[in-house]
C-alpha cells in the first residue's frame, strides 16, 4: 500500500500520529511548516505523555487548545508558540529571522512573549525588545552571510532590503550613505543585470550614495578584509563608538 516518495508534510503527519493524541508538530519543524524556517533535520514533535522514538525529537509538555492548529491538514503548534519554542532551542540569530518571516507572511503571533521557566525567556525577552520584526529580512544566503559578518565584528546592523530612490537595495547604512549590494550569480550573472545594475548605481551615486557590490566569493574568501573595507568606507564597530563617547564624557 502506498509509496516510497513520500513529501515532507507526509512525514510530518506521520509524525505527530505517531505521538498520538494531543501530540503537535512544533519546534523546528512547525516553523518549516509555517514557513518561518526553510529546512531542519529531525522532526519535532510536542506531546503530553511524549516518549523517545526513532528518528524524532519528542518534548513532553501540555499544549493548551489556543496553542494549536492545523495547517496543511497536520495539527500544529501556532505561531507564538512556535516562536517560544524555538527560543530555548534555536541560535539567537534564528530566532530573529523566524520573527522576520513572521512578520512577512502577516502571521497571527497573538501571546507572543517570554514565559517565566523557559530555558529561551531571556533570548526571547532580549530579541523583542531589540528586534524589529521584519528589519533584518534576508533573501539568500549571501545576504544572510553578510549579515553574519556584520554581527561577527561588531559592526551595526544595516537596514536590509529597503527602498532608496526607488531601488530596493540589499544593505543600506543612511548615516554614512552607504549601499552594500550582495550579488549572487544567479541573479546578477545575466545580461539583464549586467545592463541594469551599472544604471541602477549611476542614479543612486547621482543622488548622492555610496554603492559597493560584493560578489558571492567576497564573504567566503575573505570577511577580514571585507569587514576591514566597510571600516574604510565608515561603518564603525560598536566597540569603537562606545570608546569615543566615553572620550567625550565630561
Amino acid at each position: 500500500m502506498g509509496h516510497l516518495n513520500l513529501t515532507r508534510n507526509s512525514h510530518f503527519m506521520a509524525a505527530v500520529l505517531a505521538c498520538g493524541e494531543r501530540a503537535a508538530l512544533s519546534h523546528f519543524s512547525a516553523a518549516v511548516l509555517w514557513g518561518l524556517l526553510a529546512s531542519h533535520g529531525k522532526i519535532h514533535v510536542t506531546a503530553p505523555g511524549g516518549r523517545a522514538r526513532p528518528g524524532l525529537v519528542v518534548h513532553r509538555a501540555e499544549l493548551g487548545e489556543d496553542e494549536i492548529g492545523k495547517r496543511a491538514g497536520i495539527v500544529v503548534t501556532r505561531p507564538a508558540r512556535t516562536l517560544i519554542d524555538l527560543a530555548d532551542v534555536a541560535p539567537r540569530r534564528t530566532l530573529e529571522r523566524a520573527l522576520d518571516e513572521a512578520e512577512y507572511l502577516r502571521l497571527d503571533c497573538t501571546g507572543l512573549a517570554p514565559r517565566h521557566g523557559r530555558r529561551g525567556s531571556g533570548v526571547l525577552s532580549s530579541v523583542l525588545a531589540v528586534h524589529t520584526a521584519g528589519s533584518t529580512r534576508t533573501r539568500s544566503e549571501l545576504e544572510e552571510m553578510f549579515l553574519s559578518l556584520c554581527d561577527r565584528h561588531g559592526l551595526p546592523r544595516p537596514e536590509v532590503n529597503v527602498h532608496i530612490e526607488g531601488y530596493e537595495c540589499d544593505f543600506v547604512w543612511r548615516d554614512q550613505r552607504l549601499i552594500v549590494e550582495t550579488d549572487g550569480g544567479a541573479a546578477h550573472d545575466t545580461r539583464r543585470a549586467k545592463r541594469r545594475d551599472p544604471v541602477r548605481d549611476a542614479d543612486l551615486m547621482i543622488a548622492g550614495w555610496r554603492v559597493w557590490r560584493l560578489s558571492y566569493e567576497h564573504p567566503f574568501r575573505g570577511p577580514e578584509t571585507v569587514a576591514q573595507q566597510l571600516v574604510a568606507l565608515g561603518i564603525t564597530p560598536a566597540r569603537r563608538r562606545a570608546a569615543r563617547a566615553a572620550r567625550r564624557r565630561p
